[in-house]
């Protein structure tokens, strides 16, 4: 999981040189698998890459979400499940 995180990584930084990582730390408010996003408690949706693991994923489940903007879309890089 860890090797996909980082290739997605490397791969965003190559798509989008000006693209800045951040992150958020929220609860779930939906979970879209058909679509591959989650949406948060901060009013934002998170577009997850094809091979993101949404196990254990459910609304009221607070997250920390990094992620990187291309093109108006957050796009999740590393996501941790907080106690």
């Amino acid at each position: 999981m860890r090797f996909v995180i980082a290739t997605l990584m490397a791969t965003a930084s190559l798509l989008s040189p000006l693209a800045e990582s951040a992150d958020v730390e929220a609860v779930i408010t939906s979970v879209d698998t058909d679509r591959l996003s989650l949406s948060l408690d901060d009013g934002k949706s998170y577009q997850a890459p094809e091979e993101f693991n949404f196990e254990g994923l459910e609304a009221g489940v607070k997250v920390l979400v990094f992620y990187t903007e291309v093109d108006g879309k957050r796009v999740i890089n590393d996501l941790e499940i907080l106690q």
